[in-house]
């Protein structure tokens, strides 16, 4: 397994991130607890979750996650562990967004669930326009003093809220910001316009989620009918009007001899600030399918005649002027 420093900090991590937002949704809590174990075998460190992950009850996936370290054997240790904090937890108010009221209270209570004492990277899942900064980093600050979180890191930023978070962090004295979680893959690439810019003059990691846009890129076609999640629904429907562009990236991925999975994640792996594209297997042969896009390598001229089929912002941040 590659590992590199996350953002401009000294923390390593794995070159792809496990997400676990199918445990305890498609994926029961032992499968679940095999995927981890083999995730810690193949040296896979880094770990995601949130705290309203889990159908139908929120939390679910923490609280398996927490029984999972309870097991022991290091895993805890071994594990560079993100959690989020924002989204609605109850109907009471103060029960979701970034008051420091709220920050407190959901922390300690994914510590509970999570059956652990700190979180390695404690992520706000979306910007709170309605809570300044300062009232956010002082909650942050008393985390990182209490022990309770290591580092901060946002995700679903726009280039505009990470550099405002990171001047009033820098006027605090406080480190902030390390890490920004967005959506990114070949068909959505509207992130290189504001937010790697802003990622990499700060010096963030990015975080990939939906690395293979809800199973589009992953050789959609040549799974037509085999495969319901893309056979039914908006899965579907985007099938239907991004055919002939699937259509070339699958015969590109043919040419070269590599599954388009893998591809697509090769392809996150080449692009700068990206620490680790987050992976979110439901199986075991998911997971291990997955890990072979480490060893896809993509030269200059496959790179071109991705970006051929899937234009991108290569002159960003100002990629919309002269």
């Amino acid at each position: 397994m590659q590992h590199t420093h996350l953002g401009r900090t000294g923390l390593l991590v794995s070159r792809l991130c496990l997400g676990t937002m199918n445990f305890g949704w498609t994926a029961a809590p032992a499968p679940s607890f095999k995927i981890m174990d083999a995730a810690l075998d193949h040296g896979v460190n880094f770990f995601d979750t949130a705290n309203g992950y889990g159908r139908p009850v929120r939390g679910t996936t923490e609280a398996i996650l927490g029984d999972w370290f309870n097991q022991g054997g290091g895993r805890r240790h071994k594990v560079v562990l993100a959690t989020k904090v924002y989204g609605e937890m109850g109907t009471w108010p103060n029960e979701s967004k970034l008051s420091a009221l709220n920050i407190r209270r959901a922390l300690d209570a994914s510590l509970t669930r999570l059956k652990t004492d700190y979180v390695d990277l404690y992520q706000m899942h979306h910007v709170d326009r309605a809570t300044p900064w300062e009232e956010i980093w002082q909650a942050m600050e008393l985390a990182v003093q209490q022990g309770k979180v290591l580092y901060v890191g946002s995700s679903n930023f726009a280039g505009w809220h990470i550099a405002k978070a990171q001047g009033v962090a820098k006027a605090r004295n406080f480190l902030g910001l390390v890490s920004e979680q967005s959506i990114y893959n070949l068909f959505e690439r509207t992130v290189e316009l504001e937010v790697l810019p802003a990622a990499i003059d700060f010096g963030l990691g990015v975080v990939p989620w939906s690395p293979l846009h809800g199973g589009a890129l992953a050789g959609a076609i040549a799974k037509e009918g085999k495969t319901a999640r893309i056979a039914e629904g908006r899965a579907a429907e985007f099938l239907r009007s991004h055919r002939p562009q699937i259509e070339k990236y699958e015969a590109l991925c043919a040419k070269i001899g590599e599954d388009p999975a893998d591809v697509a994640l090769a392809w996150l792996l080449h692009q700068p600030a990206v620490t680790a594209p987050i992976i979110g297997p439901r199986t075991m042969e998911q997971f291990l399918g997955n890990l072979k896009s480490l060893e896809v390598k993509l030269d200059d001229e496959t790179l071109k005649a991705i970006d051929a089929i899937f234009p991108g912002h290569k002159h960003a941040p100002e990629d919309y002027a002269w």
